[in-house]
């Protein structure tokens, strides 16, 4: 990233815990981060033994969570709060504040964890 002179990058304003073990997710990440140009996002692979996680392991790998300031959320929250901090995805990630839209992706992110793992599995074999 490059930065005028004196200046300094401004600080991560969301943190976002991610299954480095998992191929759909280390996708889904690879694309935040080419879109995250102003590194607004700390990306935390909770895979990684060594790395604390500010909840249990095991609630982190189950379900995806993103801190916004103070706020730990969860789910398509934590989606929408990624999509806040990137200026492209921004849009996306306020209108998802709204009851309606967030209740809509809530229960679209729920089917897709039933589907996760047959995702998993078919990325996996495409090695």
């Amino acid at each position: 990233m490059r930065h005028a002179q004196g200046m300094t990058p401004a600080p991560a304003q969301v943190t976002v815990w991610f299954d480095g073990g998992c191929p759909l997710c280390r996708r889904e990440i690879a694309l935040m981060r080419r879109l995250d140009r102003r590194g607004r996002i700390a990306f935390v692979d909770v895979a990684d033994p060594d790395r604390s996680c500010p909840i249990d392991r095991a609630a982190l790998l189950a379900r995806f969570h993103a801190r916004e300031g103070d706020v730990m959320l969860s789910g398509a929250a934590a989606f929408a709060a990624m999509w806040r901090a990137i200026p492209l995805l921004r849009p996306l990630g306020l209108v998802a504040r709204w009851p309606a839209a967030a209740w809509l992706l809530e229960c679209a992110y729920r089917v897709f964890l039933r589907g996760r793992p047959t995702l998993q599995r078919w990325l996996r074999a495409q090695r």
